[in-house]
């Protein structure tokens, strides 16, 4: 019955980290992830109308900014939550 109880108590404890994880995330300033994603979808959609270099390079261009950007972006949420959370 013990090892019930701790493996329910984790899962709640867990649960209740990502709820409170979720609030400081909007507060973070995601306009470059937006702006990075938009260049990769232009991209694409230029790749379509046929200007397949421009395309391609906009497109790898966009991906590499888009994971850059997401990184600072999720570090700086985790970084909100942390401080909100010890306080």
């Amino acid at each position: 019955m013990t090892r019930r109880f701790r493996w329910l108590a984790t899962v709640s404890a867990c649960t209740v980290l990502v709820a409170l994880s979720l609030g400081p995330a909007a507060a973070a300033d995601k306009t470059k992830v937006e702006d990075s994603t938009r260049q990769v979808t232009e991209g694409a959609q230029s790749i379509g109308y046929g200007e397949f270099g421009p395309g391609v390079s906009d497109v790898i261009i966009g991906v590499g900014r888009t994971i850059i950007h997401g990184t600072v972006y999720a570090g700086k949420s985790i970084g909100e939550f942390f401080k909100k959370a010890f306080e």
